[in-house]
């Protein structure tokens, strides 16, 4: 009997290329799970090949929650995919399974298991400002960031410009640097008991399977999937075309850059990536680094515990 009254759920986080669908599918084999996906870019409908996103076969092996929730110009906020996690979660126990929290989106992991800071209101005023100037100057967003929430700034890539532009928002209406107000916040409201897992795989190895990966998408039609969703009126502005993957295929479809390079640069980015992630990931110091392809029993065995002791 599971005795604490909070909900159990189990987290699966790491960066791209780790395993950690791998690791829910073998978890599926040992419990009664569904997973919930808490992947930034796998909402997107028609977008399958360049976010890695779970086969059909898998999704039919294990049910799976957020996935092709969206088309590829709308988007999600980490609020709504905290609201919408909340409800796969009381449906995943509605059928007495498992809630397994699967991806690589440290922000959505956090805001779910640690509650989300109330900010406040969006400046839509100011927001088209801040796009103005930076459609300007690119790169003079973060730059500004850098100088009033240097924290926020290190963990955004400069192009992340949902939350750089949050970031100077709150700072503008606050005078308190975002990252400052979420340490007082503490993410206090914690509706879960968790067990938070992070695959750990050596770098030479990870960047290696990166780089594999890449070539395989290519292989099974990452260029013609791109080609598709721009057929489709899809324009390389929008928020998930930027996508690591699509805007290196859109710029070697629409501004002649050769695939070699187009390939080099995806390879290069999702690099940069996994190491952004793993510096997310090790700062929170709830997370457990396994590998579980090491000691599977010893990890079945820690899950046992966290459910049923």
């Amino acid at each position: 009997m599971m005795v604490d009254k909070k909900i159990p759920i189990i987290v699966i986080g790491g960066p791209t290329a780790s395993g950690k669908t791998d690791f829910a599918l073998k978890l599926a084999d040992n419990y009664p799970v569904e997973v919930i996906s808490a992947d930034s870019r796998q909402v997107y409908r028609q977008m399958d090949i360049g976010t890695a996103k779970v086969t059909i076969e898998e999704q039919r092996a294990v049910r799976h929650h957020l996935i092709d929730i969206i088309d590829p110009d709308q988007d999600v906020s980490v609020a709504d995919f905290t609201r919408l996690a909340h409800v796969a979660i009381k449906d995943i126990l509605s059928r007495k399974k498992i809630p397994v929290v699967v991806g690589g989106t440290g922000l959505y992991v956090r805001a779910l298991t640690e509650g989300l800071l109330d900010g406040p209101a969006e400046n839509s005023d100011l927001r088209a400002q801040l796009l103005a100037d930076e459609a300007l100057a690119e790169g003079v967003l973060h730059q500004r960031l850098i100088d009033v929430d240097p924290s926020l700034a290190r963990s955004l890539h400069r192009r992340d410009l949902t939350r750089i532009v949050r970031g100077l928002e709150v700072f503008e209406a606050t005078g308190t640097p975002l990252s400052e107000l979420q340490r007082q916040h503490g993410f206090m409201e914690q509706p879960y008991r968790v067990l938070k897992f992070a695959l750990s795989v050596e770098r030479p190895l990870l960047y290696d399977r990166i780089n594999r990966r890449v070539h395989a998408m290519v292989a099974t039609g990452l260029v013609e999937e791109t080609q598709q969703l721009l057929d489709r009126g899809y324009t390389a502005n929008l928020k998930s075309m930027k996508t690591i993957g699509y805007r290196q295929i859109v710029a070697h479809l629409c501004e002649g850059l050769p695939l070699d390079d187009a390939i080099n640069w995806i390879q290069r980015d999702s690099r940069r990536y996994a190491k952004r992630q793993m510096t997310w990931f090790r700062k929170d110091k709830s997370v457990n680094w396994v590998d579980y392809n090491d000691d599977f029993v010893s990890i079945l065995k820690w899950i046992d515990r966290f459910l049923f002791n």
